[in-house]
């Protein structure tokens, strides 16, 4: 059965692009990257993973596994007509990347700080930044917009997320909070999250890049994804924290392209 997915396509005559973002964050976390992606010519399909943004809860009990999110992402590919796309994710995301380059369904993978790679102590970090942004996101909206209003408070209230988070507006900051607080996906991603750790190999050409001052993941996960996935390509990212597509979008854009460039050299030989 087809889980529906939301998205937003930003139409484009070059081959697909699938960004799927990470956890308790929905289609506008990508920021400035879709419109930088179609600038190069891409199709670009940004999407609401299900149970978060304005993506239902998935129809299926087993519908948060690591696997079971790889064939709703294939069923979604095959439903909208792209075949094997580009796909680029960030944190969870990452990890769902990692998992369709595994199983050879996508052309290349780019992964942004993905899951599956951290040790057992760094566990307390992420589940305590986690804890705070979810807990906070229970405030009254009109609360959230008034500090939100202030840098310093962006600064503060998403620092777990980003080096530069007074590039975050005000709506975006609030419709993250907002989206956070409803998405029904975040507790089976949370609670499985524990159990999270990528150990296959890769078929298409893929990246893996990150974020050298993430505060999520920190940046340490790096040299375990290398160590486990020397076929990758590893990218560390400049001034970047765990979602470095809004602290430097060219940057990723410029990533995500020269993987899609190996993927073209490859059919090339």
């Amino acid at each position: 059965m087809q889980s529906r997915i939301e998205f937003t396509r930003h139409e484009g005559s070059g081959e697909p692009v699938v960004l799927i973002h990470g956890i308790g964050h929905r289609r506008e976390a990508w920021g400035e990257v879709p419109q930088l992606l179609n600038a190069r010519g891409h199709d670009v399909y940004v999407i609401d993973l299900p149970g978060f943004g304005s993506s239902p809860t998935p129809v299926r009990p087993d519908g948060y596994s690591m696997r079971s999110s790889a064939e709703q992402l294939e069923r979604f590919f095959a439903h909208v007509g792209i075949g094997r796309p580009h796909v680029v994710g960030n944190s969870l995301g990452g990890q769902m990347v990692l998992e369709l380059a595994h199983r050879g369904s996508v052309a290349s993978a780019t992964a942004l700080s993905p899951a599956g790679f951290f040790p057992p102590h760094h566990l307390p970090n992420a589940a305590a930044n986690l804890l705070f942004m979810k807990v906070g996101s229970h405030l009254p909206e009109a609360m959230h917009r008034k500090l939100n209003a202030h840098v310093w408070f962006r600064r503060l209230a998403f620092r777990a997320l980003y080096t530069h988070p007074e590039k975050v507006t005000l709506e975006d900051a609030v419709g993250d909070t907002l989206n956070l607080r409803r998405s029904k996906g975040f507790w089976p991603h949370f609670f499985r999250a524990t159990f999270l750790k990528f150990t296959r190999r890769v078929q298409v050409p893929t990246t893996i890049a990150w974020g050298d001052t993430d505060r999520m993941l920190p940046p340490s996960q790096a040299k375990t994804a290398r160590t486990r996935l020397p076929e990758a390509t590893h990218v560390s990212l400049p001034d970047s924290g765990h979602c470095p597509q809004i602290d430097h979008p060219e940057l990723i854009v410029d990533v995500v392209t020269g993987t899609i460039a190996r993927q073209g050299e490859a059919v090339a030989v």
